[in-house]
């Protein structure tokens, strides 16, 4: 079990070391968890405000004194050897330290993701993200390069692609055919929303705008169950998917294939529902033939054949996210790792009318939203990955409600993100 697997490490004065990025809320709250959890320690987080990475330490339950910041490898390893914690701007640096067991990146920003991922992986760390959006951007390039370098690369569980990854491996190890995988979305769906129509909410929730925002928009739903479809070979039944209006006492009847009634038009799909009795939770949608079986589930009360759903009311987001971390050091075991060949792509779509010169902000922002699509037809389109806008600058108009192309912005070819995506286009070549 992992608890007494952790618990032994405790008992022998060891630890999984953790290096981290973020320092968000996001950040603080990961670091927080992981000083409750036995046998695991925060060593390392790489911000480029190092004083708010003093901040994650410090909910992590380090003292001021046990705070180092420093870019020097020689100094960092001597104060995680003492029992210090080390605070850093350079998103390289723990990748070269031997007191560092694994790497995680607690951020929404593919950038972040990707920079803090192929680091450790060229370093020869196990990573493990706590972020969809890198893994939904250049996934599978990194996922190549760790199996060249013989170290793990996976997303974690506690965010809904992990949940579901989980819930996944349930299903069809007990031999039920997958009909929908899916969430319950927290909010209603409005692609047009924006830091400011968001402002107030997001005040009482202590988020930053443009995080609720990318909730509200769809953008996030998007990345999330692009992860899931790209890590099982789910697809979308159409651009964006379709997010009914579904309860736990008629998901399974909306979710039935169309020929029994339902809106499904081929098994293994994905797909959002919209309304409170399931935010927050991941569901798969079974279909079950054999009418034993249909009889002992409806016993069980799991629902009516044929048709019954599997969901989990909750996910822990990155509260869970540390027994990911656990499992790849522990037992080299991956939550969720994208299959060799796309299946979805989130691309970008105009918010607003957007003129040559302007530079597209964050997910969640005034300039565009991101939508789930088919990869074979996001690339007959053309269509810019959403994980590639942030900083891009518009080449040409672009009117509002406008798929976004490659074309029509210019990308900075020297960052990370956008090296690997390019490796990731190339066939059989994601090497760096």
């Amino acid at each position: 079990m992992l608890y007494e697997d952790l618990l032994n490490l405790k008992k022998r004065g060891k630890a999984i070391r953790i290096a981290m990025s973020g320092a968000g809320w996001m950040g603080i709250g990961f670091a927080t968890q992981v000083k409750y959890i036995p046998g695991m320690r925060i060593v390392v987080v790489v911000d480029p405000d190092t004083s708010k990475a003093r901040q994650v330490l410090a909910s992590s339950g380090a003292l001021p004194c046990d705070i180092v910041e420093t870019d020097k490898r020689g100094v960092a390893e001597d104060e995680i050897r003492k029992g210090n914690c080390v605070i850093t701007s350079d998103y390289t640096l723990a990748a070269g330290l031997e007191q560092v067991d694994v790497i995680t990146d607690v951020t929404p920003s593919p950038l972040r993701g990707a920079e803090m991922a192929l680091a450790g992986i060229q370093g020869g760390k196990d990573v493990v993200l706590v972020n969809v959006e890198a893994d939904v951007t250049v996934g599978r390039a990194l996922k190549k390069i760790a199996s060249e370098r013989g170290v793990i690369y996976s997303v974690s569980s506690g965010d809904e692609p992990g949940c579901l990854m989980e819930l996944w491996d349930f299903v069809n190890s007990l031999g039920y055919e997958p009909i929908v995988i899916g969430k319950g979305k927290n909010n209603p769906l409005q692609t047009d929303a924006n830091p400011d129509t968001v402002s107030e909410a997001a005040k009482l929730s202590g988020k930053e705008p443009y995080q609720v925002a990318s909730y509200v928009d769809g953008t996030k739903t998007m990345f999330e169950m692009a992860c899931a479809a790209n890590a099982t070979g789910c697809l979308p039944m159409k651009r964006g998917m379709i997010g009914p209006q579904a309860d736990l006492s008629t998901v399974s009847e909306v979710f039935a294939l169309e020929e029994d009634g339902g809106i499904t038009t081929a098994p293994g799909s994905v797909d959002f529902v919209q309304g409170p009795s399931m935010a927050g939770g991941v569901f798969i949608t079974v279909k079950v033939n054999d009418e034993r079986i249909c009889q002992d589930l409806d016993y069980l009360k799991v629902g009516r054949g044929p048709y019954y759903t599997f969901f989990r009311p909750y996910h822990l987001w990155f509260l869970e996210a540390p027994l990911s971390l656990a499992k790849a050091k522990l037992w080299g075991k991956p939550t969720l790792v994208p299959l060799d060949e796309p299946v979805t792509e989130v691309i970008a779509v105009a918010k607003k009318s957007l003129e040559p010169g302007e530079v597209l902000d964050d997910f969640g922002g005034y300039t565009f939203y991101g939508l789930m699509e088919r990869a074979e037809e996001a690339k007959k389109l053309g269509a810019l990955p959403a994980g590639l806008c942030p900083g891009s600058r518009v080449a040409r108009a672009i009117g509002k409600g406008e798929i976004i192309k490659w074309g029509d912005v210019e990308l900075d070819e020297s960052s990370t993100i956008v090296r690997l995506r390019r490796m990731q286009e190339k066939i059989g070549h994601c090497s760096i």
